[in-house]
């Protein structure tokens, strides 16, 4: 019996060896470069399946950042089963990536399942490189984000403005009446609402899909268990896109009343244009732009208040900028900001400490070279720009919101929140695939913040204005606060009061 046993176990051990012998061969032959003869990044130690997934916490940016103190500025992770990552987190590599090297970096990665989404790669971000990512690019550039588009669109920002500060000096009247009635003016529930549900919605699916990346040849199980959410959330924003564009159609605006819809329509009915574009394209253009700005310029400025509120000297001192250019009796408008440097510089320290996308993403079309590291055809690259941009070695005192810093900048400035040739200020990505939509942003920016700048704030709680806002980083895509921001305004000056009954 004892014989039997033993001839039984042995055949398992010889078994189980063999597995493993197999299981290594299949795994160094899925997760290694074909080339060996590549100068590749340093790498950590892999788990078989997933990679380095397990140095990942829920901060992906900060997870990359404390990897460089050990495998430096560059290095090279393997998420999940097959996918291979060059990760990168200095200026210099960054701005080969994004200057030298731009044309072998104009493209985003293609990660799972893109083909299988209503819109597929008819979006401007998803597009792969090419003619149609071409057209657009130059729609973008010279129709929707232009100059002269945002000229025209400057009286709309001015009457949304008004609007914002409005409905802030109703605030504390409608708290006392639903105190008091349970009531309060509630606005219908119109299309812009249910965009930024969507928008939430697309998100938080979105993340769910990542899991086919990291599962290689198992990818259609993240399908399997997150796709039918994913094709709701899509099928209901294709719907809405449908209705408002249907509603457009209806009343197509002209000349100086254009807004960005009529010039998409005025490029999908040009039958001489250079690409004709499909009613897909048109609606998965109008998701990107929908997608792309709501919550980033939001969040960035609930983001600077809660800075300035917990920086009360910095207040003050932006306060006394605004009120020598301004005035205290009305609010700041577009054609002011040029006149306030420290605004600018208190806007992009913000932007510097938590950009909107902490981490871009790319895809070598062409294998090139970097920092003297290869990197082959069709890697996945993600370049760390909260890593870059809180740098020790660029910034002073990188952690601290310190706007006097980027005063030195100010002449270096470009419209689109770049600084110069050094590349350290990277808050929009760079090369072709940078943000389209980085002037608005900063235009919206800058004349939010000045606007609540010309209230006083009172943090929720805080009867001696000593209590110190949160600035918790939440889990998710942007760099949200964790924990809410909760103030009321304390109006200073009524800017309606010629013309407006409130």
């Amino acid at each position: 019996m004892n014989d039997i046993q033993q001839h039984y176990f042995l055949d398992f051990l010889l078994l189980f060896l063999s597995a493993i012998f197999l299981f290594k061969f299949i795994f160094n032959k899925l997760t290694k470069p074909k080339a060996s003869n590549l100068k590749l990044p340093p790498s950590p130690p892999m788990i078989p399946f997933i990679g380095h997934l397990y140095l990942l916490g829920p901060f992906f940016h900060e997870s990359l950042q404390n990897l460089s103190a050990k495998y430096g500025p560059i290095f090279n992770l393997r998420l999940g089963i097959s996918r291979w990552c060059m990760v990168v987190q200095s200026a210099s590599a960054a701005k080969e990536i994004f200057k030298t090297h731009d044309l072998s970096f104009a493209q985003h990665p293609n990660l799972a399942f893109a083909d299988e989404t209503p819109y597929g790669e008819s979006g401007f971000f998803s597009a792969p490189y090419g003619d149609y990512w071409k057209f657009v690019k130059k729609v973008y550039v010279n129709e929707l984000f232009s100059t002269r588009q945002l000229e025209r669109s400057r009286a709309l920002r001015e009457q949304e403005l008004d609007w914002f500060l409005h409905k802030l000096m109703k605030l504390t009247n409608n708290i006392v009446c639903r105190m008091a009635m349970s009531t309060r003016c509630s606005e219908k529930n119109d299309d812009a609402e249910r965009i930024r549900e969507l928008v939430k919605e697309t998100f938080e699916v979105g993340s769910k899909l990542f899991i086919g990346d990291v599962l290689g040849p198992l990818k259609r199980l993240a399908f399997w268990l997150y796709g039918s959410q994913v094709l709701d959330v899509t099928l209901r924003f294709d719907e809405l896109l449908e209705k408002i564009l249907k509603k457009h159609e209806d009343q197509i605006r002209k000349g100086e009343n254009e807004d960005l819809m009529d010039v998409l329509l005025k490029v999908y009915s040009d039958d001489r244009a250079e690409f004709k574009m499909t009613r897909t394209h048109l609606k998965a253009l109008l998701s990107d732009i929908f997608v792309g700005s709501t919550g980033t310029s939001s969040e960035a400025i609930v983001r600077t208040l809660a800075e300035l509120i917990n920086h009360p000297n910095i207040f003050r001192k932006l306060r006394e900028e605004i009120k020598s250019v301004v005035g205290g009796s009305r609010l700041v408008q577009e054609s002011d900001v040029v006149n306030l440097p420290y605004l600018q510089a208190v806007v992009k320290e913000t932007l510097r400490l938590y950009p909107p996308l902490p981490v871009t993403t790319r895809e070598c079309r062409q294998a090139c070279k970097i920092e003297g590291f290869d990197v082959p055809q069709n890697t996945m690259v993600a370049i760390n720009l909260y890593a870059i941009m809180r740098d020790p070695e660029l910034w002073d005192n990188p952690n601290e919101f310190w706007p006097e810093r980027l005063l030195a900048f100010s002449k270096e400035h470009d419209q689109d929140g770049s600084v110069g040739e050094n590349s350290k200020f990277l808050t929009f990505g760079g090369g072709r695939r940078a943000c389209p939509g980085a002037k608005i942003g900063l235009i919206m920016m800058h004349t939010a913040v000045a606007a609540m700048v010309q209230c006083d704030w009172k943090v929720e709680g805080d009867h001696e204005n000593k209590v110190k806002v949160n600035m918790e980083v939440g889990k998710g895509v942007f760099m949200h606060l964790a924990h809410p921001l909760k103030c009321l305004p304390v109006i200073c000056f009524n800017p309606f009061a010629s013309s407006i009954n409130i």
